[in-house]
């Protein structure tokens, strides 16, 4: 595992040692952890709304068995 190294405030120290029961490694992995995963999610839905955006509908009686048809008997 790799080692990470950040600054705190003195008083914000002082708290933390209070609290001696608790593993504040593994609460700042899980806080990491948990933000990666909403930018993750952030970019996701933002990529889904852009789908959305520039997808476009098949105008009214297109049929792209006919298409899907004629190129490939184009090709032989």
């Amino acid at each position: 595992m790799a080692n990470f190294s950040i600054r705190i405030d003195p008083d914000l120290k002082k708290e933390m040692d209070k609290r001696k029961d608790l593993n504040w490694s593994e609460i700042l992995r899980d806080a990491i952890k948990k933000k990666i995963q909403g930018e993750m999610e952030r970019n996701m839905a933002k990529a889904v709304l852009l789908n959305e955006k520039i997808r476009k509908k098949a105008p009214e009686g297109f049929n792209s068995v006919e298409i899907i048809r004629h190129f490939r008997e184009e090709r032989c």
